[in-house]
């Protein structure tokens, strides 16, 4: 009897296991992509340092920080993107999941 409610208990579970799971590797995905757009801003401020010591005008200078501003633009819009994908992956199979399991409960009354 106590192995029967045990695994009862355990199939019922299931899906909260594979939503934790969904969820790890949504949280996952998204910190590698913070890390990765955290590092292209560093190295593209580390370049824009070293840059700015060859310039030998204003002008120079101001075209320097257009294009290190659209470079920073470009990064953290791609980073963006990518962290919506990630959301929308992970909604996609959190509903997939959801639909699974109340149509398990739904065929067994």
């Amino acid at each position: 009897m106590f192995q029967d409610l045990n695994k009862t208990f355990s199939q019922s579970m299931e899906p909260i296991k594979d939503l934790v799971n969904i969820q790890t590797k949504m949280l996952e995905e998204l910190t590698r992509q913070q890390m990765a757009c955290t590092k292209s801003c560093i190295e593209a401020t580390i370049e824009q340092t070293k840059e700015m010591q060859k310039c030998q005008s204003p002008a120079e200078l101001l075209e320097l920080q257009q294009e290190y501003a659209k470079k920073l633009e470009e990064t953290l819009k791609d980073a963006s993107e990518h962290n919506l994908q990630a959301l929308g992956h992970a909604r996609d199979e959190m509903e997939r999941l959801t639909q699974d399991t109340f149509d398990a409960f739904a065929s067994k009354k």
